[in-house]
């Protein structure tokens, strides 16, 4: 049976499904009707609706049509994270293609598969062959999904195989086929999920914005598809929260975290609650983020760094430094291992290992080099002026950490910017620059307060280090050691207060005597009371 369908992908499934329970549809509408189901978000629906549009065009004869209904239910599969099922319909799309004997556009299609299982095995140049080879049937045949599935995955090879420059112009020209709707809905958000997942693989979070943005608008003249789906929607709250949209952040990734209940791909779930824990460590929201984080690691994903982070936080030193060193052990690919290196470069800094934050301040400033992007950028700026500032060379840490800021800022990242602020403070008190720190300390403080950065907003500096009575080259860290010492505690009795272990004080105080040029315990303690620490 025929059914008219109006115009909005929900009205059409009202109309379609209401057809279909007085008269079973035929191949075309139940094809539709599949469609529809999938765009409205009853993603579970779709695989039914398409097996039972196969099944009508096989008893019609249309082989090809059958096929592509077989390649799609696949692809369904393939997002749902079952992946024999998704196979099983490969096969048999594979076999009826066969059958068919003739070039069409659906060699393509079966391409595609094909590449993806070599960009799994990382044999990243035979997958660029793979999607260029499927690009080219698709342009024989006038196919604009197909050529633009198979351009993002060739423009997503290039970038793996480190040409950047090529690959993000292919994907930037498959985003403009996106957003000018030249491909179908389906595939729009698709190409979405992979172009800002490429993006941030890159940490080019200025594009993943742009586009971002981009398809919001085309998402508002499609009220009724749901076009962000699994692991993009999770990169959608990323942006969020870095443009400082914090509780609109939290709100989309507890509806993400609902949303991705049922589904079988645990990656994504996990992804979807760090972001969450994140979010709630960032907020002071301690109980949360300790739940969240357990989440993550039940999901099979590492919770570092974020919850490294925290234990830092805490003040749990000690056990910050175990954590990052062993997730940095287990990790090799390039932003995942930047992530680490920089939470990385605080944690070692506090249990006073200066020699391993300034190893991975250089690693982190060679994936820099590497990738080029400013946001990745900034962030190993923001490394090497937290290195400077520990080793207390307060002019270089100005340098990097004004770079920085400068980069955040232009990012419209607030959070960001408002960080490196209170580390350009306590810089320019050292160098007695005491304006310019009580305007860092104040941006920061307002900056802290509209986000609701609670840990940060506790670790700015009252008034009177703002105005330079405290200004010391020694990290926060130092100054709490060095206080021990002056009131007469012991090594053991400094680790026992700050529950730190004996060798953790013994590197602190090496490094207190080297900072503040002294050689003796009561050499520290007179320091101490002549710059007013204690």
């Amino acid at each position: 049976m025929e059914a008219a369908v109006q115009p909005g992908w929900e009205s059409a499934y009202g109309e379609l499904s209401a057809a279909d329970r007085i008269a079973p549809l035929g191949g075309a509408d139940l094809e539709r009707l599949a469609i529809a189901a999938y765009l409205t978000g009853r993603e579970t629906e779709a695989p039914d609706i398409l097996t039972r549009a196969h099944t009508a065009f096989l008893e019609a004869a249309d082989t090809l049509r059958a096929a592509r209904c077989a390649f799609w239910t696949a692809f369904v599969f393939i997002n749902a994270g079952a992946g024999a099922r998704a196979a099983g319909w490969l096969a048999r799309a594979r076999r009826l293609i066969e059958e068919h004997g003739q070039p069409c556009a659906e060699h393509g299609f079966l391409l595609l598969p094909i590449a993806l299982d070599h960009v799994a095995k990382r044999d990243l140049a035979a997958a660029k062959a793979t999607f260029a080879e499927a690009a080219r049937i698709g342009a024989v045949f006038r196919e604009p999904d197909l050529i633009n599935l198979a351009r993002q995955g060739e423009g997503r090879a290039l970038i793996a195989l480190g040409d950047l420059p090529a690959g993000l112009s292919l994907l930037d020209e498959v985003m403009v086929a996106v957003t000018s709707g030249e491909v179908s809905p389906i595939i729009a958000g698709t190409i979405y999920c992979s172009v800002i997942s490429a993006c941030f693989e890159i940490f080019d979070v200025r594009r993943a914005q742009e586009w971002t943005d981009a398809l919001d608008r085309w998402c508002a003249s499609h009220p009724d598809v749901v076009a962000f789906r699994g692991q993009c929607l999770v990169h959608r709250a990323e942006i969020m929260a870095l443009r400082g949209l914090w509780s609109e952040a939290v709100t989309e990734v507890r509806q993400t975290c609902e949303r991705l209940a049922q589904l079988t791909a645990q990656s994504v779930r996990a992804s979807a609650f760090y972001q969450l824990a994140d979010l709630h460590r960032l907020r002071g929201d301690t109980a949360e983020a300790e739940d969240m984080y357990g989440r993550v690691t039940v999901l099979g994903r590492t919770p570092h760094p974020g919850l490294a982070l925290l234990r830092l936080s805490q003040g749990q030193h000690d056990l910050a430094d175990t954590a990052i060193r062993r997730a940095l052990d287990d990790v090799a690919d390039r932003r995942t291992r930047a992530r680490m290196l920089t939470a990385a470069v605080p944690i070692f800094i506090a249990v006073g290992d200066e020699q391993a934050a300034h190893a991975a301040s250089t690693e982190l400033s060679a994936i820099a080099d590497a990738l080029g992007t400013p946001f990745i950028r900034a962030l190993s700026l923001e490394a090497q002026g937290q290195v400077h500032v520990a080793r207390g060379r307060a002019s270089d840490a100005v340098t990097a950490l004004q770079a920085a800021q400068t980069i955040w800022r232009d990012l419209l990242m607030p959070y960001e910017a408002a960080r490196v602020g209170a580390l350009l403070a306590c810089a320019y008190r050292v160098v007695g620059d005491h304006d310019a720190a009580h305007a860092q300390v104040e941006n920061a403080r307002r900056t802290f307060r509209q986000l609701g950065a609670r840990p940060d907003l506790d670790k700015l500096p009252d008034d009177a280090a703002v105005d330079g009575q405290s200004a010391s080259p020694l990290t926060r860290r130092e100054i709490e050691v060095l206080r021990l010492i002056a009131s007469g505690k012991t090594n053991r009795a400094i680790a026992d207060d700050l529950a730190i272990s004996e060798k953790t004080v013994a590197r602190h105080i090496s490094n207190i005597f080297t900072k503040i040029d002294v050689s003796s315990r009561s050499g520290a303690t007179a320091y101490a009371f002549q710059r007013q620490l204690v």
